[in-house]
């Protein structure tokens, strides 16, 4: 599950693995799935492997998923 309020806190579930991550984007894999996070002042809060629950801060810009193929979806811009 994927929630974001007032595009300044982020909270995902079934994250796996955090691949990177900086101040202006935040790479994730989420149910087999590759996500890619765009901002800035962007910060990882929580993240726990065991559970899977994830929680970042700061201005999202962009929310990207690599679908099959190698095609990547916009949630939103």
């Amino acid at each position: 599950m994927l929630t974001l309020e007032n595009q300044a806190k982020l909270t995902f579930t079934g994250v796996e693995k955090v691949e990177a991550f900086s101040d202006r984007a935040i790479r994730l894999i989420v149910s087999g799935k590759h996500v890619r996070i765009e901002g800035s002042k962007l910060k990882v809060l929580v993240f726990s492997e065991g559970s899977g629950n994830f929680a970042a801060s700061g201005i999202v810009e962009s929310i990207r998923f690599l679908a099959a193929g190698g095609k990547v979806g916009r949630l939103f811009r």
